[in-house]
């Protein structure tokens, strides 16, 4: 089966809401693998917000050791998230098959955990299912942090700055979130990995029982025998983040700063093309991009009919997740103008109106800041030029989130000085 331009293949695992394909890159050959959900389902579930939640969140992330998103496509029945392809399977399975590591070779594990998970919480996600089944170990034996379904973003965080949905694996769930009076996400993400290392070192869970309630009160108390075989170093990591109080808990800065952790500690390189973008889970789109392998950064996407027409609005795939109308947030037109052009004469109409312009190849990220409060991010729009043919371009303006109205202000300046009329359809931009 051929979906956009991957080559569906056979059946990597299963979970309750799709399966999971091998699939290939027709152009360049290179392996993924594709979450494969049904819309049906996701509805039938009521699981939309959480699908939600994961696409904007891997949307977000650019870490060696995290999984990452490569696109989202869609057909009418089906979501297909195209992920990065992962060789080694779970690190569950690892352990369950070889029994504990060696601290030489854990050590090297948990490091890639918390450097993947301390870059998580820099951007503000927090993951919350941290567990073995939630690793996967690529083909060089390296960390790789998957499944961010229950993952919070700011949004999430209350006026108190907590998190306060219950949620994770009993195992490794944290003792604040237990007591719900409300959590930081990224100590209780803390507390999850120590129970990893602990898993890792030893083989078997530092708080385990059939019953629930017994499990949890072992929990509460941070109640872990930890061997005396394993090193005084380890030992005492361990005992730091497994302390059942958040307050005096140590942070991924402080693991990174211990002794035993540093041990032929390599900090992860991250990519150079990383930007700094947020991402509003309420509105995620769902597309086929084209291929951009072997084409200079400066030139504009190509887009073939197909893909032109799946502009359209009653065509336009993102309309599965969004609660706005398309025609709110997309504003399309043609030109004959250069790319530069375009995207220069843009940029100087929203840096008059007191926007932010952040300019990479042929995109700009425009932001508005609202000072004074607590989040001080009102709008965020995205334009970007796309070629049709040689000198007749697409130039595409996305909201990425925040306030409706201010960006139909903007849109309506925008279409004042260059000549179109605000529309989710394509307009003419005379030359």
């Amino acid at each position: 089966m051929r979906v956009g331009k991957y080559e569906i293949g056979r059946t990597l695992g299963e979970g309750n809401f799709g399966k999971v394909k091998y699939a290939k890159n027709i152009d360049s050959g290179q392996p993924f693998a594709v979450k494969v959900l049904e819309k049906n389902r996701i509805i039938d579930l009521k699981i939309t917000d959480q699908i939600k939640r994961e696409i904007a969140t891997l949307k977000l992330l650019k870490h060696p050791n995290v999984v990452r998103l490569n696109e989202v496509l869609a057909s009418k029945t089906k979501i297909y998230m195209v992920l990065e392809y992962v060789t080694g399977g779970e690190l569950f399975d690892r352990i369950a098959s070889k029994g504990k590591l060696s601290e030489a070779e854990g050590r090297k594990l948990f490091q890639q955990l918390i450097d993947g998970v301390s870059y998580c919480h820099n951007k503000g996600v927090y993951h919350r299912d941290l567990k073995l089944e939630n690793l996967l170990v690529d083909a060089k034996g390296n960390t790789m942090i998957t499944d961010f379904g229950l993952s919070a973003l700011p949004q999430h965080v209350r006026d108190d700055g907590l998190l306060h949905t219950t949620c994770g694996s009993p195992n490794y769930v944290a003792p604040e979130i237990l007591a719900n009076r409300g959590y930081d996400g990224a100590t209780s993400d803390t507390w999850s990995c120590g129970v990893i290392l602990f898993v890792i070192l030893t083989g078997y869970l530092p708080f385990d029982d059939r019953n629930l309630a017994v499990l949890y009160q072992k929990i509460f108390r941070g109640d872990v025998q930890i061997p005396k075989w394993l090193s005084p170093g380890v030992r005492n990591l361990i005992r730091r983040i497994l302390d059942p109080n958040p307050v005096t808990r140590i942070t991924t800065a402080e693991i990174k700063a211990d002794e035993w952790f540093k041990q032929d500690y390599t900090p992860a390189i991250l990519d150079d093309e990383e930007e700094d973008i947020y991402v509003d889970d309420e509105v995620v789109t769902v597309h086929e991009m084209p291929s951009e392998t072997e084409r200079n950064p400066e030139s504009p996407t190509l887009i073939n009919a197909f893909q032109l027409i799946g502009m359209s609005s009653c065509l336009d795939l993102s309309g599965f997740f969004e609660k706005e109308d398309v025609s709110e947030r997309n504003i399309r037109f043609t030109s004959n103008h250069s790319p530069k052009e375009l995207l220069e004469r843009i940029e100087d109409v929203v840096t008059q109106m007191g926007f932010r312009v952040w300019r990479k190849n042929r995109r700009l990220k425009v932001m508005q800041e609202r000072k004074g409060q607590k989040n001080p991010v009102k709008l965020s729009v995205a334009a970007e030029v796309f070629e049709i043919r040689p000198f007749l371009y697409v130039v595409e303006l996305r909201k990425l989130y925040g306030d409706p109205t201010v960006y139909r202000q903007l849109s309506k300046k925008l279409s004042n000085d260059l000549g179109v009329s605000p529309s989710h359809d394509l307009l003419t931009i005379e030359a």
